[in-house]
């Protein structure tokens, strides 16, 4: 292996310290060098041989940092990224990557000029459920697919602390900003492009100004339609991942335990890491030519966020195409700016 890629994290709140950390300091691709802690100083306490710069312009004077982690506020994404790209780093941003499709392509125009990577982060292609969801569509056990629905909720009546969330004059703003990636990252990432979209918002906690439900429908080839929704007073639990084709049906909840471990301080080589506990199960539905119905349990794959850094090492030492591409995003942000 070649050298390890000095990293450094521009914040070390719930994502640097829950999504990131754990990550780049237990895979030997990566040295954790230093984060930005502008107020308390805490990553110290789990890596005590880590910087904590005070502002975000020391950290990107560190010469020996190749790798700036982007996962500052979301209206902040883009402008950090140009100043990380402008100090000569590579860059791995959080989603959103951007407000907008011009902005995001301007990212990843600023990288080809440099000669360095921009890469946007979409972890949830790699939780237990969404594996096991792609693993049974391309199994081809449920025939030519009708329907498609994937879904992310919450019960979350107050507005949210972080007020750049819910205003509605900052940026990506709002819940299609906040999970919309996520879902439209699961469906880009299994079925490609849409044909067309329709997009659907609402407003009904009390007080808020932006929206916090939303719902996309996407029209895809061969009369395949696949549906997006997510709220923020979805009392009931609702699967996250039910497929419909022709020859059966998938029905999985989204359990993945990744974030639940990972906050507990759970580090990613753990052996238990991303393990569903047994119950969690995904259930297929088939029919065979008998008309007789067969329903059997589909074990739940392991959830990998360490996927994502070892496309990240590959792609910066070995110049290898990252998973989440550039066309992808462009269609992402296409569809949330809507």
């Amino acid at each position: 292996m070649s050298a390890p890629i000095v990293t450094g994290l521009m914040a070390y709140g719930m994502s640097g310290r829950i999504f990131h950390a754990p990550f780049v300091s237990t895979n030997p691709g990566f040295t954790l060098k230093a984060v930005v802690e502008r107020h308390d100083k805490k990553a110290a306490n789990i890596y005590p041989d880590i910087i904590s710069y005070n502002n975000i312009d020391d950290l990107l004077n560190d010469d020996e940092i190749e790798l700036i982690i982007v996962n500052t506020p979301s209206y902040l994404h883009y402008e950090h990224a140009v100043k990380a790209l402008n100090a000569g780093k590579h860059v791995l941003i959080e989603k959103p990557a951007a407000a907008t499709v011009a902005e995001v392509k301007e990212l990843f125009e600023l990288g080809r000029r440099l000669g360095k990577h921009v890469m946007i982060y979409q972890n949830r292609r790699y939780d237990s459920g969404f594996l096991s969801t792609k693993e049974v569509i391309e199994s081809g056990r449920l025939g030519d697919l009708i329907e498609a629905t994937f879904r992310m909720d919450r019960y979350k009546a107050a507005l949210g602390v972080k007020s750049f969330k819910e205003t509605k004059t900052t940026p990506a703003n709002g819940l299609v900003y906040d999970l919309g990636p996520h879902l439209l990252d699961n469906a880009i990432s299994l079925f490609g492009k849409p044909l067309s979209f329709r997009k659907t918002t609402g407003i009904y906690r009390d007080g808020s100004e932006v929206p916090d439900y939303f719902n996309y429908h996407l029209i895809y080839p061969n009369q395949l339609n696949v549906y997006l929704t997510s709220g923020l007073l979805i009392a009931g639990e609702t699967p996250g991942f039910v497929v419909h084709g022709k020859n059966g049906s998938f029905i999985k909840n989204r359990t993945d335990v990744q974030e639940a471990q990972l906050d507990k301080g759970m580090m990613p080589t753990d052996p238990a890491y991303g393990v569903e506990p047994a119950g969690n199960e995904g259930h297929l539905t088939t029919v065979g030519i008998d008309n007789q119905k067969c329903t059997e349990p589909i074990a739940s794959k392991k959830g990998d966020y360490t996927q994502i850094f070892d496309a990240v090492y590959h792609t910066i030492r070995n110049n290898a195409l990252f998973p989440v591409t550039e066309e992808h995003i462009a269609w992402q942000l296409e569809m949330l700016e809507a």
